[in-house]
C-alpha cells in the first residue's frame, strides 16, 4: 500500500499468516512468492498507520506545508519477506507502483513503522542501524533491542520484556504465587524473556518454576500435547506464557477443558444423559477462529494504539526538527536539516527528544534506549453465561520516576474461574506456620521445603522462617513453638506441699523443744531435771530448738543471705548440740567413777564451768569452719538450668566442696566420739541409765547422716533440700524424743519415780 508525499514513512505488518516460496530470492516475482491465511488484526494495523497519517496530514499545527505519504509492507510473517521489504525500503529500491492511474514514483522513506516480531526487528536493525535509518516497533518487546551499541536506530512505544517481567513478578507476588509453569514461543523473544524472567524471579526470591518449555512453531500437536500433559501433571496451578496468537491458538486447541467450555460439547465419552439431553458430542474438529472469544478479538486496539503512538512520534520529531532556527542547529555549524536534503540519521536526534501528549492525553517519549515510557495494562477474562468471553481492565502497571514500578489491582473485578471465587493457590509447598522452619527438600527448588517444627527452647514468630531463633536465657518456647514464655522456677516452696509438710514438721518440733523447754522450767527443782547438770540440758534444748528452726532457710527461694546461713545455722545449731550430749557423756562417765573409792577428783577437773568450756570451745571451731568457708569461697544462690531444659532451678551452691565437707566432718566426728563414749557407759547400773538414753540417740543421729550423704547427692534441685531438712529433721526429732521423752514420761506420768532416792537407786513402792 502507498500514498505519495513529501515524506514517506515506510510499514512493515503482518498481512498474512504464512507464505510458501517456489525458491528463496530477494525478488519479487509473482510465480515465486505466495503469501496464504489473510491477517485481519495485521490488515487493521496497516490501517491504523494509514490513517494516523492522514489525520496528521489534517493537523494545521503539525507539520503544516508537509504532507505524509506511506509506503506499506506485508512481511507474511516470514523473516526473509519481512527482510527483504525493510531493505527496499531503505534503499529506495522497491517496486513501482502506480497511484491513481497517473502518478509513478519512489519518493525516499525517512523513518519505519515496525516490525511486530522481535526476531524481525533484530534481523532489521541490525541492517538498517548502519544506514541510521529509523525504527519504531510497535510490538518487539525483546529486551535485547535495548541495547543502545546494537542498535542505535531502534525505537519502540511498547514497554521492553525487562519491563514485563518485572510486571508479572509484581503479579505473583501480589497474589502470594510461588510455584508456576513457564511457556515461552521459540524465538527471539520467547528465549530472551525466558532468560530475564527466570533471573529476575531468581533475584527476587518470588517464587520458583516448577517447568520451563517452548512451544513448536507450526504444526506439531505431539509436542504440544506433551506440554499439556506437564502442565496437568505439575502441582503448579499458574502458567506464564510469553508467546505469540498462533502459540496461544494451538496451546488452547491442545487444552480440552477450554475446548469443551468454548464449543458447549463433551468428549466422549461424555456424562450419563448428556446426549439425550440435547448436549453435542466433541468433535475436535470445531472451528475455534469461529467462536466470539476474546482470544481473537483484538477490538481494544491497543497494538494499534501503539501504531498510532510510534507515527506521532516520528510526525513531531520532523516536525521539531523542520522548526530549527539557522544557526543555531544540533549538526555540524550549528546547522539545520531542510526538506530538501534530509536524511534519515538526522530524525534520531530529534526522535530521542521527543515528547508529546496524544490526545488520549497518554505521554510519549524515549528513554536513553529508545523505550517508550513502560506502561501495562492487566487484563482479566471474564466468561459470559451465553459461552462468550469479555476481556476487562482489572488493573495497570506503570513506571514511576521516584519507587520503580508500581501495580494498581481492582481485585474485586477480577472474575476467578473457580467455584470459590477466589484466587487459586499456587505454591509447591504450604507455607511453614510460626513455631516451624522450612527445611528445603533435596534436589527441588527453594520453594520445595518441608516444615520442621522448632526444637525445645527455639521459636519462630513468622511466617516460612528460615531459622528458629533461641529464646533467652531465662525463657522457653511454649508447646506452638512460636514465642517464648518465661520458664518455670523451681524450688523447696512454702506452697507445694512438700514445703508446707516439712515447714509443719519444723514448727512442731519447735514447738515440742518449748513444750519440754516449759516443762524442765517448771520443774526445775525436781532431781530428774537437775540430776546430771540440769543447765546443759536447757542448752541441750535450746539448741534443739535452733536445730528445728534453721531447717527453714532451706525452704523458700533462695537468695545470697539464705544460702550463708542456712548451712552455718545449721552446722553450728547440731555442733552446740551435740557437743552437749557428749559432754553429758563425759559428766555421766565422771559421776560413776566418783562413785568408787578414790574417784572424787575426777568431778573436780571437771565441774560446771569446765563443762561450759568445752561446749563453747567446741562450737567455737564449728564456727570457725563456718566463718573460714563463708570468706573464702561463700554460698550462693544459682540458677540451674541442667535438671530441666523449661525449668530453672533455684539453688544454693557450697560455693566449697571442701568446706562444706569439713563442717559435716566435724560434726560426724563429734557425734561419733559421743556414741563410743555412751556405748562405753552403757552398762552402768540402772541409775545410771542416761547412758542408754544418749547411746541409743546417738546411734539414730548417726545412721540419719549416713543415710543422708547418698540421698543428697542423687536428689537433683529442690529434692536435695528436702532430703537436707528431712535429716535435719529425723535427727533433731531423734534427739528430743530418745533424750528427753522417758525424763518427761517421769516427770508428767510418774512423779514417783521423780526423786532423790528414786534415782540414787534405792526401792520404791509400787502401787
Amino acid at each position: 500500500m502507498h500514498k505519495p508525499g513529501d515524506v514517506v514513512l515506510g510499514g512493515l505488518f503482518k498481512g498474512h499468516y504464512t507464505s510458501v516460496f517456489s525458491k528463496l530470492s530477494f525478488t519479487s516475482e509473482p510465480n515465486q512468492l505466495s503469501c496464504q491465511g489473510f491477517d485481519t488484526a495485521g490488515f487493521r494495523h496497516a490501517m491504523t498507520m494509514a490513517f494516523a497519517i492522514d489525520e496528521i496530514n489534517k493537523k494545521p499545527n503539525l507539520l503544516p506545508n508537509v504532507t505524509l505519504g506511506y509506503s506499506l509492507y506485508d512481511n507474511c510473517a516470514t523473516l526473509v519477506i519481512g527482510f527483504s521489504a525493510a531493505l527496499l525500503l531503505a534503499s529506495g529500491q522497491e517496486e513501482q507502483f502506480m497511484l491513481q492511474e497517473e502518478c509513478l514514483g519512489t519518493p525516499p522513506v525517512l523513518g519505519i513503522v515496525g516490525d511486530s516480531f522481535s526476531t524481525f526487528s533484530i534481523a532489521t536493525s541490525d541492517v538498517l542501524g548502519l544506514f541510521n535509518l529509523p525504527i519504531v516497533s510497535y510490538y518487539a518487546t525483546c529486551s535485547c533491542l535495548s541495547d543502545r551499541q546494537r542498535f542505535p536506530s531502534f525505537f519502540r512505544t511498547i514497554p521492553s520484556d525487562a519491563f514485563q517481567v518485572r510486571a508479572m513478578i509484581k503479579i505473583l507476588k501480589r497474589f502470594g504465587w510461588t510455584w508456576a509453569g513457564l511457556l515461552v514461543s521459540d524465538d527471539d523473544y520467547g528465549l530472551h524473556v525466558s532468560q530475564t524472567f527466570q533471573s529476575d524471579l531468581a533475584q527476587s526470591g518470588g517464587g520458583c518454576l516448577a517447568y520451563s518449555e517452548i512451544l513448536p512453531w507450526g504444526e506439531n500437536p505431539a509436542e504440544l500435547k506433551r506440554i499439556v500433559e506437564i502442565m496437568k501433571r505439575s502441582t503448579a496451578r499458574v502458567v506464564i506464557v510469553f508467546a505469540h496468537q498462533i502459540h496461544m491458538i494451538q496451546l488452547m486447541e491442545e487444552v480440552m477443558q477450554f475446548w469443551e467450555y468454548t464449543f458447549h460439547c463433551r468428549f466422549a465419552p461424555p456424562p450419563a444423559g448428556w446426549v439425550e439431553a440435547g448436549g453435542e458430542v466433541c468433535t475436535g474438529q470445531e472451528d475455534l477462529e469461529s467462536v466470539g472469544t476474546e482470544l481473537l478479538d483484538v477490538s481494544d486496539l491497543r497494538p494499534e494504539y501503539n501504531i498510532y503512538k510510534a507515527v506521532y512520534a516520528l510526525a513531531y520529531a520532523l516536525d521539531d526538527m523542520l522548526q530549527c532556527e539557522p544557526g543555531r542547529g544540533p549538526f555540524s555549524g550549528h546547522s539545520c536539516a531542510t526538506l530538501q536534503i534530509l536524511k534519515p540519521w538526522q530524525l534520531i536526534h530529534y526522535l530521542e527528544k521527543v515528547n508529546f501528549t496524544t490526545s488520549f492525553g497518554d505521554q510519549v517519549s524515549f528513554d536513553e534506549n529508545g523505550d517508550a515510557l513502560p506502561i501495562y495494562d492487566v487484563m482479566n477474562w471474564l466468561w459470559l453465561p451465553d459461552g462468550r468471553t469479555k476481556v476487562q481492565s482489572v488493573g495497570l502497571v506503570k513506571k514511576l520516576a521516584s519507587k520503580g514500578e508500581e501495580l494498581t489491582l481492582d481485585e474485586e473485578k477480577i472474575f476467578w474461574n473457580f467455584d470459590s471465587k477466589q484466587s487459586p493457590l499456587s505454591v509447591c509447598s504450604e507455607s511453614c506456620p510460626p513455631g516451624t522452619r522450612m527445611a528445603r527438600k533435596k534436589g527441588q527448588p527453594f520453594c520445595c521445603f518441608d516444615c520442621v517444627p522448632c526444637s525445645e527452647g527455639k521459636f519462630s514468630n513468622d511466617t516460612d522462617s528460615m531459622e528458629c531463633t533461641s529464646c533467652p536465657e531465662d525463657f522457653w518456647s511454649n508447646v506452638q513453638r512460636d514465642h517464648c514464655i518465661p520458664k518455670k522456677t523451681e524450688f523447696l516452696s512454702y506452697h507445694e506441699p512438700l514445703g508446707i509438710c516439712l515447714t509443719t514438721t519444723s514448727l512442731l518440733g519447735t514447738f515440742i523443744c518449748a513444750v519440754v523447754l516449759g516443762i524442765f522450767t517448771y520443774h526445775r527443782s525436781t532431781p530428774m531435771v537437775r540430776a546430771n547438770n540440769s543447765e546443759l540440758s536447757f542448752l541441750l534444748l535450746l539448741s534443739l530448738k535452733s536445730c528445728f528452726l534453721c531447717s527453714l532457710l532451706f525452704i523458700g527461694r533462695p537468695s545470697l543471705w539464705t544460702c550463708q546461713l542456712r548451712h552455718a545455722a545449721f552446722g553450728i545449731s547440731f555442733v552446740l548440740c551435740v557437743s552437749c550430749i557428749l559432754v553429758k557423756t563425759i559428766v555421766v562417765l565422771a559421776v560413776f567413777k566418783a562413785s568408787k573409792p578414790g574417784g572424787g577428783a575426777s568431778l573436780k577437773w571437771f565441774g560446771a564451768v569446765q563443762q561450759r568450756g568445752t561446749v563453747l570451745v567446741l562450737t567455737s571451731i564449728q564456727a570457725a569452719i563456718c566463718t573460714a568457708w563463708i570468706v573464702s569461697a561463700s554460698p550462693a544462690p544459682h540458677k540451674n538450668t541442667q535438671y530441666h531444659n523449661d525449668k530453672i532451678v533455684y539453688e544454693c551452691v557450697v560455693g566449697s566442696t571442701v568446706g562444706f565437707a569439713v563442717l559435716l566432718s566435724y560434726v560426724g566426728f563429734l557425734a561419733i566420739l559421743s556414741f563410743l563414749l555412751a556405748f562405753l557407759a552403757r552398762n552402768l547400773p540402772d541409775n545410771f541409765n542416761e547412758a542408754k538414753l544418749i547411746t541409743f540417740s546417738m546411734l539414730i543421729f548417726c545412721a540419719v547422716w549416713v543415710a543422708f550423704v547418698p540421698a543428697y547427692v542423687n536428689s537433683p534441685g529442690k529434692y536435695s533440700d528436702a532430703v537436707e531438712v528431712f535429716a535435719i529433721l529425723a535427727s533433731s526429732f531423734g534427739l528430743l524424743l530418745a533424750l528427753f521423752g522417758p525424763k518427761c514420761y517421769i516427770i508428767l506420768l510418774r512423779p514417783e519415780r521423780n526423786t532423790k532416792k528414786a534415782i540414787m537407786g534405792r526401792s520404791i513402792t509400787k502401787t
